[in-house]
């Protein structure tokens, strides 16, 4: 059997990108055979990414694709177990694609079983379940709609936004896409749920009155008193919740988003939109593990 010497290690990693500990493995089972340890290293990294597929991804990163034209945009959520790998080559090619994939893809459509595939050998690669958890497109309403996106820590969150302007002309206009870029930073640093009052269901609202009762009721406050409290209460609730009804952060002291949409309006000779947007935060919504850091070392070392 040929010697498994570090060189030859290397070399088997810069061709396949898998682990040092996993090269040399496969090159014991192979007797030294580069290329045949190539092979072994194939067709087990299908069996690594199932073994690997119950693990929980919480980090990862959004990324977005908007057309040339804004006619269309698409982002999505690409999760594995650590920012380590997050930030690794195979990763960020794999993200790359994947955004890509979606866009090219019909809504409520399953993506490409050609990414499925790429996302197997990267997850066997790299010994970490990698994840395409959501993605989501909007597409641009009216002759002077428009989408815009925007990433925020290094793409920990992801926003698309659609929006309309009066004309085509007004679309081209800074001001319009400033104001566009302003509103999808509110969203990122903001979390409205939606754009307007509007689109909050009713049984939403009913429900969060019967929170503010209950709040009141354990407060003391007297029955007859509740009905003011309780619109008082929706209505401030509404300007949390909803992106026309939030103050702006680009500018403070000048309003609302839905005062300076007007504003912006009666520059442009007609109304300003805001459609609809998406907004995704990295792992959002999934427990993630804690991990005993001592137990962890004593099973290391035998402790």
């Amino acid at each position: 059997m040929a010697e498994i010497t570090a060189k030859l290690v290397k070399e088997l990693r810069d061709r396949t990108q898998a682990g040092m500990s996993t090269c040399k493995e496969a090159l014991v089972e192979a007797s030294g055979d580069i290329e045949k340890a190539i092979e072994i290293l194939q067709k087990k990294r299908e069996i690594k990414s199932a073994n690997v597929a119950g693990k929980v991804a919480t980090e990862g990163e959004v990324r977005a694709l908007v057309a040339n034209d804004r006619s269309q945009g698409t982002v999505v959520e690409v999760n594995c177990q650590t920012d380590f790998v997050s930030r690794g080559d195979d990763f960020q090619g794999f993200l790359a694609l994947a955004v890509k994939a979606a866009a090219e893809t019909p809504k409520g459509s399953p993506l490409p079983e050609a990414l499925e595939q790429k996302r197997k050998d990267i997850s066997g690669g790299t010994g970490e379940n990698i994840v395409v958890r959501r993605w989501e497109s909007l597409k641009a309403t009216g002759a002077g709609g428009a989408v815009i996106s925007y990433t925020h820590m290094g793409g920990k969150i992801g926003v698309l936004l659609s929006g309309e302007a009066p004309t085509v002309d007004a679309a081209k206009d800074p001001a319009f896409l400033e104001f566009l870029d302003n509103c999808a930073m509110q969203i990122a640093a903001m979390s409205p749920t939606v754009v307007n009052r509007a689109d909050v269901p009713e049984a939403e609202i009913a429900k969060q009155k019967e929170i503010f009762a209950g709040q009141l009721k354990e407060e003391g406050k007297p029955e007859a008193a509740w009905p003011k409290i309780i619109e008082g209460k929706v209505a401030k609730w509404f300007t949390e919740i909803t992106l026309l009804g939030q103050d702006n952060v680009w500018a403070p002291g000048e309003g609302s988003i839905d005062k300076l949409r007007g504003e912006l309006g009666k520059k442009l000779g007609g109304e300003v939109k805001l459609h609809a947007f998406v907004r995704y935060g990295v792992g959002d919504g999934i427990e993630k593990k804690v991990d005993d850091l001592a137990a962890e070392v004593a099973k290391m070392t035998g402790g």
